[in-house]
This record gives structure tokens, sequence and C-alpha cells, in this order.
């Protein structure tokens, strides 16, 4: 039985200013449309040896996991781990059950992602898990940041857990939570809620990529016409920690607009900032339509004679 965030431990009489945090924190997840989504640092270092547990480490930084992480936690390569080899796709219900079960996961196992960026790829890889069905998942709330930044241990002892059975998924579920261009085109089409989650100057054309980053062969810049920007980090706190319901709905809803009956698409440049948002609108605003393209504008920005628009 996986224990509810935020328990205390019994006998233990803790500072008063610590108590009032404690308070503060779970006040802040009631308020979610799914709380139990995520955890707190204070939750998962005392669920580290929960058996029914398994802690997982994605990070856009493949070399961070080696320079030391979370005790107990595996390491889930996004490039090599979820995503398909050689297609730009992803991993069949078939390599993907065989991920899980190397990791030592079962279908009964909550996954916890963490990770670096202000958990962009933990949130990408949580995903890719809801593609295949696997709703037992949980987030940590400022991902390694806040972990480290807390001055938490981390350990670079990487652990090795039994090989479990794991059956094959009937199908990956891909019109659920993802859309495809020619669905994205049909969305623009009709005029229905995009949310374009880069920078300003990605959105606007200005730039085609973030400047610490490398040019990944887009040859057009803007933005889908229509679609509204929104830039992933408004969601997040200086220390990565999400925003408080009320202060995301500000942001969706009063801000973009967004109502409940919306069916939103949103996009980046390859779909892991943008899981960021997806996020954010499934789970804590409890969107129930919200799909991620994650073609994005690596994908729309080549495609020959779409519709693009810029602000410059």
């Amino acid at each position: 039985m996986i224990p509810s965030c935020h328990q205390g431990k019994v006998g233990h009489v803790e500072d008063p200013l610590i108590s009032r945090f404690r308070f503060i924190m779970s006040q802040k997840f009631a308020s979610y449309a799914h709380p139990d989504i995520l955890v707190d640092t204070d939750w998962l270092a005392a669920n580290l040896n929960n058996p029914d547990i398994r802690i997982v480490e994605s990070n856009e930084d493949l070399l961070l996991y080696d320079t030391g992480h979370i005790d107990g936690a595996v390491h889930i390569d996004w490039r090599r781990d979820l995503n398909d080899q050689t297609t730009r796709d992803y991993v069949d219900p078939e390599g993907f059950a065989e991920m899980v079960r190397k990791n030592g996961i079962t279908p009964q196992t909550t996954v916890v992602f963490y990770g670096d960026k202000n958990n962009w790829w933990s949130a990408y890889a949580l995903w890719v898990f809801q593609l295949f069905g696997h709703t037992q998942v949980k987030l940590l709330d400022g991902g390694r940041s806040k972990w480290v930044a807390e001055g938490r241990p981390l350990t670079r002892k990487v652990p090795h857990y039994p090989e479990t059975e794991y059956p094959v998924p009937a199908i990956r579920d891909d019109a659920t939570h993802r859309a495809y261009f020619q669905q994205t085109l049909e969305h623009h089409l009709a005029k229905k809620p995009l949310v374009d989650v880069r920078s300003p100057k990605e959105f606007s054309g200005e730039v085609t990529h973030m400047p610490e980053y490398p040019q990944e062969g887009v040859l057009r810049g803007g933005h889908i016409p229509g679609a509204k920007s929104q830039p992933w980090a408004t969601a997040a706190n200086p220390d990565g920690t999400f925003k408080t319901f009320e202060e995301l709905q500000q942001i969706y809803a009063q801000n973009l607009g967004l109502k409940k009956e919306d069916d939103i698409i949103v996009y980046c440049r390859i779909g892991e900032r943008s899981s960021h948002t997806w996020f954010v609108l499934k789970y804590l605003l409890g969107y129930p339509q919200v799909r991620n393209y994650d073609g994005s504008w690596t994908e729309w920005g080549n495609m020959v004679r779409v519709p693009v628009e810029k602000d410059v």
C-alpha cells in the first residue's frame, strides 16, 4: 500500500515552522484536480525503501544520473529507452514491456518520476508511460533540483532489481494522449485551442530554437496560426515546483481562456516542454481532453506548404 503524502512520524514532535510548511504544501497539493499525482521530497525520502514503488530518474543530460542520483532510482534514458531507434516514434508495446521488466516494474508498481530541467523529461517519460496504460505514476514536485537544493543525499550506486513479469500492453494508446501532424493540422483548421509552450522568441519566429540549444534542422520559424503562446515555465516557481491551483487557473483559464470542455493540443520543439504543460493541464487543472503534439515544431516547421505565422 502506498501511504498518502506528507504523513508525519508517530511520536515525533516537529518544529512548528516545519509543521506549518507541511500544512501549506498539503493544502497546495489538495487543491489540484488530481492531488495524488504529485509527491514532495519529504514523502519520497520516507519511501525510498518502499517495495511498491520504483523511482525513475529521466533527464535531458544523459550523463547526470551517473554523477549521483536518489538512492534506489533507476535511469530511463529518453532517447535509448523510450524512442524507437530507427523510426521517429516511440517504442512499441513489446519494447515498453521489455524496458519496464528490466527495471523491476510490474503493472502494480507505482512509478515516481523525477529529473532535471524542472521535470521536462520526467514529465515526458510519465507521458510515454500513459501511452501504454501504466497509470500508477507520480511526479516529484520540484524534481532533481529541489532534492539537491535541500541537501538530500545522492548515490552513484546503480541498483539492480530482479526482472519482472510485465504483460505486453494490448495497444499503445496514442489516440488519448498524443496528436499527430494531420490531427494537429485539422485542429488548426477547426480553430480549436492550440498552446505553444516555447519561448516568446521561438513563437514569434525570431529564432528557431532556444539560444543554448543546437539548431535541429528546422527550416522555418514561427508558430501554428491560431496558437496561443504560453511558455511552459510560467507554470513553475523559481525552485522548480508547480505553482498553486489558483495561479495555474489564472494562467490557463483566465489568461488563455481555456475551458474544461475544450479539446486542447500542446506543442513545443520536440514534445518535451509540452509534456510539462500537458501534465499541468491534465492532472493539476483537470482538463479532460489534452493531447501532446510530440512532432512539434521540428516537424511542422519542416513540412512543405503548411501554414506558418510569424510576428517579426
